[in-house]
């Protein structure tokens, strides 16, 4: 079991990821996300963003393919805002 390195809030996930994203692969990277897995989606630099964010209150931002065996499918995204009060799941072009 991954244990949480902060606070999600309330989660909320948008159409669009709903509809693309099979629940069990949603569930699973939310608890990746707040573990502070930041997705095999998301380019090094970006991960230590993150890593540095957790520990300032910024936002974090996290991507995982739709699924992994296929990347061409797409990717999704999970966003913590700075005042860890909401999480939210979606596609890149929904932001």
């Amino acid at each position: 079991m991954m244990s949480k390195r902060f606070s999600l809030g309330r989660i909320l996930a948008t159409k669009g990821a709903i509809e693309a994203v099979p629940n069990y692969r949603l569930l699973q990277c939310i608890a990746r996300h707040a573990a502070g897995d930041w997705g095999e989606a998301l380019p090094l630099e970006d991960a230590r963003e993150n890593d540095f964010s957790v520990q300032q209150g910024f936002r974090i931002l996290s991507a995982y393919y739709i699924d992994p065996d296929q990347p061409k499918i797409g990717k999704f995204w999970i966003i913590t805002e700075c005042d860890r009060s909401v999480t939210t799941v979606l596609l890149p072009e929904e932001y």
